[in-house]
């Protein structure tokens, strides 16, 4: 049974499938993930923290030093368009509607989904569609896989701190796979064996926590967080990364995900700031609906953007061949 070549024939099948799946299990069998030992270690949400770390520092092996001025110029680029797109995006509405936001999608809701990302989705797409370079960002893209984004976006206006060690926290592995991928080519090579085969198991992961009826809650105003992410989020990213980085415009859309972690992001702001905690919960299950839906439709943005202007991985690969 060819499982593989046609889980490839979605876009972000490798990514998608296994965290459709994981949502499955967690919504309708969430007893098998809590049997505790390995299986709650390596297939419950408890272990998607340490396989996506796994995952950057898999991939930051793959950045030669060499490469890493230009990785550092994508990624800061890319960030630097969430962060702006978010915290402009998050103050027009509070500005038109206040903090409640509208459809009863709040500020925070809006700015914890724009200012954060799916680094596992992007790891996805461009191991798919990208260079190693695109890879190589990951290592300023990781800033916004946790709150991090969001909290500086708000406290910009003065509502919450910034722990400096949630920055340390996001890009520290990434940094020890670019330090050992450069210390030996053959470590380098070792660790870029993994870099696809752990996609699918921190998708999993991820996708175990996600239950399917908080994302049928999530109704109408999750969609439409959803889809705010994916036009307010893509386009910039997008323009930026065919006007600014000269390059296709794959990696811009890849960031459009929503990361599953920004569901954490709303209580963590309310940590920051307790006047902001009656908008938790609503903004958490919106939250979760917007994750499902970029995990299945950024992929088919991506692949109609790569088929339009092409990928990073056709260049490499015709340079290496030329080589």
């Amino acid at each position: 049974m060819k499982v593989l070549s046609n889980v490839k024939k979605i876009p972000g099948g490798v990514m998608v499938v296994p965290l459709l799946l994981g949502a499955i299990v967690n919504t309708f069998f969430p007893q098998v993930l809590d049997m505790g030992g390995y299986m709650t270690g390596v297939f419950s949400n408890k272990g998607a923290q340490s396989l996506v770390g796994v995952s950057f520092l898999f991939a930051g092996s793959q950045l030669r030093l060499k490469s890493a001025p230009e990785a550092f110029k994508r990624g800061s680029v890319l960030l630097a368009m969430k962060f702006i797109t978010g915290i402009v995006f998050g103050m027009l509405v509070a500005k038109l509607f206040g903090m409640d936001g509208f459809w009863g999608i709040s500020v925070i809701a809006i700015i914890s989904a724009l200012t954060s990302g799916n680094g596992g989705l992007y790891m996805a797409l461009v191991s798919e569609y990208g260079d190693d370079v695109d890879l190589g960002a990951m290592s300023v893209l990781a800033i916004k896989s946790g709150p991090f984004m969001a909290l500086i976006a708000l406290g910009a206006s003065g509502m919450a701190t910034i722990p400096m060690s949630s920055l340390i926290a996001a890009i520290a592995p990434m940094i020890v796979g670019v330090i050992l991928g450069n210390m030996d080519e053959d470590l380098r090579k070792l660790l870029g064996k993994g870099v696809e085969p752990i996609i699918p198991c921190f998708a999993f992961t991820l996708g175990a926590g996600v239950n399917l009826m908080t994302v049928i809650q999530g109704g109408i105003s999750g969609i439409i967080l959803g889809f705010i992410m994916i036009v307010c989020g893509a386009l910039p990213a997008l323009l930026a990364d065919r006007w600014i980085c000269r390059r296709p415009g794959y990696a811009g859309i890849a960031t459009a995900g929503t990361a599953g972690i920004s569901m954490a992001t709303p209580a963590a702001i309310a940590l920051a700031d307790p006047s902001m905690q009656q908008y938790v919960a609503a903004s958490t299950i919106q939250l979760a609906t917007a994750v499902l839906l970029t995990a299945v439709v950024v992929p088919m943005v991506t692949k109609f953007v790569v088929k339009r202007y092409g990928s990073g991985k056709e260049k490499q690969d015709t340079l290496a061949l030329q080589s």
